[in-house]
Parts: C-alpha cells; sequence; structure tokens
C-alpha cells in the first residue's frame, strides 16, 4: 500500500506506517499543482495532508488508486469532501488529538489579552519601562468565559478556566443540562446569550455551511463594551466586518489564532487590516502545533491506515453515512447461518423486488457459525418480499423496520 503525505508530519508517524509495510513517500511542500502531478504519477492508495488543501482536480489525478484521505488534524474544511464521496474515496480525521494544545493556546491568549502580554515585551524589546501603562489589568478571577461550541476542545478549556476561578457559560446545539451540570457550566439558550454574559468570549465550532459567518452583529451587539473575544476554530466562522465595527464601537479586545485569507504554508507574507487595529493580538494558526498534540495525530493516522489496510472499517471516516442519518427508507436485518450462498439469495431476491441498497453490514458472531446482514433500502419492501426471504434455506428470522 502507498500512502503519500503532502504535509509535515511526525518522523514516529513515517516510521510507524512503513511497520506496517507501506511503501511511504513524504513531500510536505506539495500543494495545488505539483500535489496533483505527484498523485498523478504516485497514484497512492493513501493521501496524509495537514493543512495542504485537497481539491477535486487533485482527486481527479489520483483517481482510481486512491482511496483514502486523511486529514492530520480535526477540521476537514481544506478537503472537497463531496467530491471525494462521490468517488467512493473515504475521508477520514484524527478528532480530539490536538484538544489540549489548543485549549492550552486559547487560556494563553485569554491571559495575553488581560495582562496585555504583547505589547509589554514589545515596549520592552524597544528599551522602553512602561510598569505604570501595563498595570492596569482587570484581572482572570471570578471574570466570566463563555463558550460557543462545546466540543472536545472547550471542554479542555473549561477545565483550565475554572482551574483560574472563572465561572463559565457555554452554548451548543448538543448542550443539555446534564451533561451542563456534569461539566460544571452554566448552560445558554443562545450565542446571543453567551455574549451578552461574558467578560470573555472564546469561539469552538467546525466551520461548515451552516456556521460560515455564525458569529455576526447580533453576536458583537450581545457583548459587553470592553470585553474580550478569542477564535482559535476557524477564522470563517466570525464576519470579519462585524468583528471590525465591534472593535471599533465597543472597545472589544480581540486575540485569534485563524485569520481571513491566512497564508496556507508555514511561512509567507502576511498582510491583515484585522491585526493592525488596536487591542487585537495574535498568533499564526499554531493552535494544534506542539509536540504532544502532533505525535498524538500521527499515531491515529497510523491506526487508521492499519484498520484500512486490514479491511476493517476505516475510524472516523466523515462521509459515510451512518444510520441515524441515513436517507434510506427501510432497514432490513436479516440473522442466518453463516453459510455459502446466503447472502447471495438474499441479494438477489432484493434485485428481483427491483429495490435499491444503500448500506449493507454483515458482522459473523463468535464461532463462525451465524451471523446477521443489516441492509438499509431506498424503498419499501411489500409483505410477499419479507416472506420470500423467510422461506429462503439458512435464514433464522426478519425484521423489517421503516425509517
Amino acid at each position: 500500500m502507498r500512502v503519500l503525505i503532502a504535509d509535515a508530519f511526525e518522523a514516529a508517524g513515517i516510521q510507524g506506517l512503513e511497520a506496517l509495510g507501506c511503501e511511504v513517500v513524504s513531500s510536505p511542500a506539495l500543494s495545488g499543482e505539483t500535489l496533483a502531478a505527484a498523485c498523478a504519477e504516485l497514484q497512492p492508495d493513501v493521501l496524509v495532508v495537514r493543512s495542504t488543501k485537497v481539491t477535486e482536480p487533485v482527486l481527479d489525478a489520483a483517481s482510481p488508486g486512491l482511496r483514502l484521505v486523511i486529514r492530520a488534524g480535526a477540521g476537514v474544511d481544506t478537503i472537497d469532501v463531496a467530491a471525494a464521496s462521490r468517488r467512493a474515496i473515504f475521508v477520514a480525521n484524527c478528532p480530539g488529538m490536538n484538544s489540549v494544545a489548543v485549549a492550552e493556546l486559547a487560556f494563553g491568549l485569554i491571559a495575553a489579552l488581560d495582562r496585555r502580554i504583547p505589547d509589554n515585551v514589545a515596549k520592552l524589546r524597544a528599551g522602553e519601562w512602561a510598569k505604570a501603562e501595563f498595570s492596569k489589568a482587570r484581572g482572570l478571577y471570578g471574570r466570566t468565559l463563555g463558550i460557543v461550541g462545546l466540543g472536545a476542545i472547550a471542554i479542555e478549556l473549561v477545565k483550565r478556566a475554572q482551574a483560574f476561578g472563572m465561572p463559565v457559560i457555554a452554548w451548543s446545539r448538543s448542550l443539555d443540562d446534564d451533561t451542563a451540570t456534569r461539566l460544571g457550566v452554566r448552560r445558554a439558550a443562545s450565542p446571543e446569550e453567551v455574549a451578552a454574559a461574558s467578560d470573555v468570549v472564546s469561539v469552538h465550532v467546525a466551520l461548515t455551511d451552516a456556521t460560515r459567518g455564525f458569529i455576526g452583529r447580533p453576536f458583537f451587539a450581545a457583548m459587553r463594551d470592553g470585553a474580550s473575544f478569542v477564535n482559535t476554530s476557524r477564522a470563517e466562522v466570525v464576519d470579519a466586518a462585524a468583528l471590525r465595527e465591534a472593535i471599533a464601537g465597543k472597545g472589544l479586545k480581540v486575540a485569534l489564532d485563524v485569520w481571513p485569507d491566512e497564508p496556507a504554508g508555514g511561512t509567507g507574507e502576511f498582510r491583515s487590516d484585522l491585526a493592525s487595529l488596536p487591542g487585537v493580538i495574535g498568533t499564526a494558526h499554531i493552535g494544534a502545533s506542539t509536540e504532544q498534540a502532533q505525535q498524538a495525530i500521527a499515531a491515529e493516522a497510523v491506526r487508521i491506515v492499519a484498520e484500512f489496510a486490514a479491511g476493517r472499517e476505516v475510524p472516523n471516516v466523515v462521509n459515510m453515512t451512518r444510520e441515524r442519518a441515513t436517507p434510506a427508507a427501510a432497514r432490513l436485518t436479516v440473522r442466518h447461518a453463516n453459510a455459502t450462498g446466503v447472502l447471495a439469495a438474499v441479494l438477489g431476491a432484493i434485485d428481483e423486488a427491483g429495490l435499491e441498497v444503500h448500506e449493507m453490514a454483515n458482522n459473523v458472531f463468535d464461532g463462525d457459525q451465524a451471523a446477521i446482514v443489516k441492509i438499509a433500502l431506498h424503498q419499501v419492501p411489500g409483505d410477499d418480499f419479507v416472506e420470500r426471504l423467510r422461506a429462503l434455506p439458512h435464514v433464522f428470522s426478519i425484521i423489517l423496520r421503516r425509517l
């Protein structure tokens, strides 16, 4: 199995892939046309990327050899997932591996805003002792931290904020009262409620079509004058124009690790009107960039390849329909003896009935004597079809459930 790594990747990860018997080609500088050319030449089975964009032309160039794209990180917004799905290419990520690293940076930015650390350092390096100017911090103890999006990173941030004596209010689509109680946070009914109740707001939502520009004028209008705003998720979840207006109109203090139109690579020229505004500090999209995080991500990528190479279910796939979200009309469950020809007979009956299979999984019980197959169908079959299946040799039972 050939693996192309088109980004920076831990040496331990490369060694792990080689230990699996993979032929590994590591070319961290590949991007755009050079990545497409390399894919066309190498025809890798697996493509591993971190920040490098995987576009439809890249997928075209890699076809038909490419079967799996791994994002060595959590978000997959740099990968054309829809194009990969059309080509039956798995897209998997490594969620949760960088949670501590991003949370550490987010809290570091919160502290840096309060104590104006970057400005203080700049004065010192310029040979100026400005103790009087920088002795006016509000302090974090007792200040309310608001969190928008309560995934793995945000949960780690909650722990750090509570250790500093900061009460936390949070909003997330999936947050319920029981979870809020368990985490020791106050549950808000809306993002705007978080904004209104907080001295500091930190954003932790994934970039999707639904969250693009999610933090906009209504959110910033609800924020307190002089409050702090931190974003370590994706720049596109924030309406940049609305943020600039809030900085000017409400005196917000802002810390960003993600920026509109930031360079794709590790180095490059960067010009940002946001970065030049008073009260704005930031970092160069380094949230996940700790040795600990990258080693964990590399290990997870190796695990994904190992499972894939063994023919098992690919972990962390983001472009396969799951049972709860399937557009199928019915789910057929067949308990049967693990005998030759049983599945062929079931599928033959489905074909003769003019039914379309959306998804199928067959699992064998211990002892290799019996199995259960679950089949998602686009149409609901009639009773006669079910009776025909029950009459097949080696079939124990049939369950048909409308979805």
